[in-house]
């Protein structure tokens, strides 16, 4: 199956892990931004779950991308997730992409 060929599940994947980590799951948004050799998945959680999706040390989020990058290498199709967060502005900051 190649990336045109099956449904676009890795914006769920995202919210679901996302919302098994988090203390407020209605508030994760996982917005994709298709381009033709890449999709972007953003990431929002509330503030106060930032953390709990970056992790100690990044990990969870490296663990997130690892899966990503694993999807990736079987539909030939690049997916990269940035995590998005608010500083006390209201505006938004990208926290590392990869």
């Amino acid at each position: 199956m190649t990336y045109e060929e099956r449904p676009d599940d890795m914006q769920e994947l995202v919210t679901e892990i996302a919302r098994a980590l988090v203390d407020e799951p209605n508030a994760v948004i996982v917005e994709a931004v298709k381009r033709p050799e890449n999709t972007v998945l953003r990431l929002r959680v509330a503030p106060s779950d930032v953390g709990k999706v970056i992790g100690k040390q990044g990990r969870t989020a490296r663990s997130m991308r690892t899966i990503l990058g694993a999807v990736s290498m079987k539909y030939h199709h690049r997916y990269t997730l940035d995590i998005l967060e608010e500083d006390k502005q209201g505006i938004q900051v990208q926290n590392g992409a990869a």
